[in-house]
């Protein structure tokens, strides 16, 4: 159990790592193809900083998670990934709710299956 703890930790990690890169340095061909339903074409070049600035948040949420992994105080890592992994869930319900509905799918569904899995685990 707490192996799969840890690949699902690192996987959303690696997701956000992603996510850092489609919108801090390719916003514009990436982020144009994940995001063309929600966002038109025109507005990509205008966006390009608010969605680096959006990236590099990404960036701080794998960074905790990751930060986590290297944790070996069972108490302190399940606090660290709670936190984290709440950030991200929260984040992927208010990206589903303003932008699209994919994005629960894809972040916060992830995060909460995670985050679920982390405070059995931790009980």
């Amino acid at each position: 159990m707490d192996t799969l703890l840890i690949i699902l930790k690192a996987l959303i990690a690696l997701e956000h790592l992603y996510i850092l890169y489609m919108e801090m340095f390719a916003w514009e061909t990436l982020g144009k193809k994940t995001f063309k339903k929600a966002l038109p074409d025109h507005l990509f070049k205008p966006t390009k900083a608010m969605a680096a600035n959006q990236g590099l948040y990404n960036g701080f949420l794998a960074a905790g998670l990751i930060w986590a992994l290297f944790i070996q105080d069972t108490n302190w890592n399940a606090y660290i990934s709670i936190f984290f992994l709440s950030c991200i869930a929260i984040a992927g319900i208010y990206g589903a709710l303003t932008a699209s509905k994919k994005i629960f799918m894809v972040q916060a569904l992830p995060a909460i299956i995670t985050l679920l899995l982390q405070f059995y685990i931790s009980l």
